[in-house]
Formats: structure tokens, sequence, C-alpha cells
């Protein structure tokens, strides 16, 4: 009974997006605003843990609502609105560290220790940095955002099974990184 009614939920979710994108297509102000109410939370998300910068998130998820809005004619089935979005996301988000110059960043601490959940994210996202870029946001869009293997793909535009054998390249590599650093390497 309750995987038919979320089934259900699922169902009405996408028929309003099929309906606020068309809407959209016809230059709706409220519909956008509805779209961006939508997706703001999570894209932001997708970007924050691509980029590791909250404000440089929201500018590019900004950047993103705003050329899928524009190149909205370029979408060819309304269905994919959200993909094709989150597409554009990941797609500046991989622009934006590309054109990064290459600088180890130092982590400055607080006053007194820090908490060891802390410790640990903090040495997540330097370890994340020796993965090669195509790993790193395979493992991040998988792991922290939780998308599926299908939603992953098609962001990135690649196949299901290319996504599973980077994912599994970057577990194993980021295991050994991982090993390597709190067995006294360094990270």
């Amino acid at each position: 009974m309750a995987e038919e009614w979320a089934l259900t939920q699922k169902a009405e979710l996408r028929a309003d997006e099929l309906a606020l994108v068309a809407r959209l297509r016809h230059g709706d102000e409220i519909a956008m605003n509805l779209i961006v109410a939508r997706h703001r939370d999570r894209l932001i998300r997708v970007a924050a843990n691509l980029l590791r910068d909250r404000h440089e998130a929201e500018d590019v998820a900004q950047e993103a609502f705003l050329k899928a809005f524009r190149e909205i004619k370029k979408l060819r089935d309304d269905r994919a609105f959200s993909g094709y979005l989150y597409k554009i996301c990941v797609r500046l988000c991989m622009d934006k560290i590309r054109s990064r110059k290459p600088m180890s960043e130092a982590i400055e601490q607080g006053e007194g220790g820090t908490d060891r959940r802390v410790e640990t994210k903090i040495l997540v996202h330097e370890l994340l940095e020796h993965l090669p870029l195509e790993q790193r946001e395979t493992l991040i869009l998988r792991e922290m955002e939780q998308m599926s293997y299908d939603e992953v793909a098609d962001m990135l535009d690649i196949p299901v099974g290319t996504v599973r054998s980077r994912l599994h390249a970057a577990r194993e590599k980021f295991r050994l990184i991982y090993l390597e650093a709190t067995e006294g390497g360094v990270a």
C-alpha cells in the first residue's frame, strides 16, 4: 500500500513538473519561480559537494537555472527537464574546477580542538582531491547525493556501465588513500 502511494506521488510530481515546463516555455514567470523553488536546494547541494564552497555553489546554481531557462528551446522532451538542469549544473561545476589554479588548500582550525566528525569530513574532502575528476564527480553524486546509477549516468551523459566502473575504481582508490592517510601517511 505504501509503495503504491509513493508511486502515485512520484507520478503526480512528474506530471506537475511537465505542466510547469510547458508553462515555462511560454514565459510564465510563476512557473519559473515554482521550478526554482522545487530544485534550488538540491542543485546547491550538488554544486557544493562538487565545489566544496557553498557561496560558489549558490552562484553556479543560479547560473544553471538561467542557462536552462534561456536554452529551454534546446530541450527536446519536457520530461527530461530536471536531468537537463542538473547536467548543466554539473558541467558548470566541472568548468569551475578545471579553471582553478592547482594549489593545496590550507584548512584553518578554530580555537580549541575539533570534533572527530568534523576532522573526518575534512579528511574525506582532502582525499577526494586525490581522485581523478571523473571518478570524484561520480563518487560524489552517487554516495554524497544518493543519486541512483541511472540518475548519475543521465547527469554525466555516460552509460550506466561506465558509472559502475568509475565508482568501483573511485571507491578502491579512495579506500587505499584513506588507509594510507589514517595509518600515518600524508593525505
